[in-house]
């Protein structure tokens, strides 16, 4: 992946997007997890964001209460956020309410993020995604992909 891009981000600016990406999580209308994304450019003048939900034109409706239904057709927090960059992302930190999953890693790193910020799961996340966890942080590592726990 070559040299890391510089980070304009300071712990300040960390907790701010990682807040903005919790007032977009509450966008979502999915029932049972509201999840916010956050894009921050190499510098500050682009961010784009995302969260949870049904593609554009299909209608948020009983589909939601429906587990294996819903899982066939939401788009992650993380891939709206990408969707709706209208920049080059490449060295970009991506801000995450919950850790991504390994999909959203493999298209986080294929659209050149440098930088992962979310907050440390906690024991009940860990206890049910633990291994997705770990195959997402083993990727990161394998890609020259930071994260940054907050």
């Amino acid at each position: 992946m070559g040299t890391m891009a510089p980070r304009w981000q300071t712990p300040i600016w960390d907790q701010r997007l990682l807040e903005l990406a919790r007032h977009v999580s509450n966008w979502s209308k999915d029932p049972s997890t509201k999840v916010g994304a956050v894009v921050a450019g190499v510098d500050k003048t682009h961010i784009a964001f995302g969260y949870n939900g049904f593609p554009p034109r299909i209608a948020d409706d009983g589909r939601l209460q429906e587990r294996d239904r819903k899982y066939k057709l939401i788009i992650h927090a993380e891939e709206n956020a990408l969707a709706n960059a209208h920049f080059d992302v490449r060295g970009a930190t991506l801000y995450a309410t919950h850790f991504p999953c390994t999909n959203c890693s493999k298209t986080i790193i294929a659209r050149g993020i440098h930088y992962v910020a979310a907050p440390t799961p906690g024991a009940d996340y860990l206890a049910r995604w633990g291994a997705a966890v770990e195959e997402s942080k083993a990727m990161f590592a394998e890609a020259q992909v930071e994260v940054i726990w907050l």
